[in-house]
């Protein structure tokens, strides 16, 4: 019987045992070398698909609260136009938070736009995309903490900025991707 098998090139100038080759392991789906970064211009093109659709649907919804304050010419009729704005916003808001995370949950990583433009988004653990991932990537990240809070600090920066940095990072990933583990890959 012999000894373990040694090698030469310990750092340390000892021998090490030699390994049996072993597999690598399997490439996760948001990061595997099968899958392909999306460009930013399909990015850009799947947010703007998505914003008339998501304006589409609230309009459908808005417009029987609008007709009531379009004929208002009273202080009553004001009222009711303030009101009817108030809920035509909320409307939108409304639409937009629950359009992206629920589409996504049901298509793994896709809402209408995204489709369209044959991207996805993926989270970085491989993990099937889910209704509480996208939430916090789309409403938490996306929308609240850089859409209203950032935005009302850097007047509309924080927005640009997160547009805009796919252009230069390595892996094509937008701000609100960095905190929610996602990368947006071809379809």
């Amino acid at each position: 019987m012999s000894g373990p098998n040694l090698t030469p090139g310990d750092p340390l100038g000892g021998a090490q045992p030699v390994r049996p080759p072993v597999a690598p392991p399997a490439a996760s789906p948001a990061t595997g070398p099968q899958l392909e970064l999306a460009g930013w211009w399909r990015r850009v093109g799947a947010q703007a698909i998505d914003g008339l659709i998501i304006g589409i649907v609230a309009l459908i919804l808005i417009v029987p609260f609008g007709i009531g304050a379009i004929g208002a010419d009273t202080d009553g009729g004001v009222v009711a136009a303030a009101i009817g704005i108030l809920v035509s916003g909320l409307v939108v808001v409304v639409v937009a938070l629950i359009y992206a995370p629920l589409l996504m949950a049901k298509t793994n990583g896709q809402t209408l736009g995204r489709m369209a433009t044959g991207i996805r988004v993926v989270r970085t653990s491989g993990q099937p995309m889910d209704f509480s991932t996208a939430a916090l990537r789309e409403v938490v990240f996306k929308a609240l903490l850089i859409g209203t809070i950032a935005n009302t600090f850097t007047f509309g920066l924080a927005s640009l900025l997160d547009v805009l940095w796919p252009l230069w990072d390595e892996e094509n990933r937008a701000l609100h991707d960095f905190p929610a583990h996602t990368r947006t890959v071809v379809a």
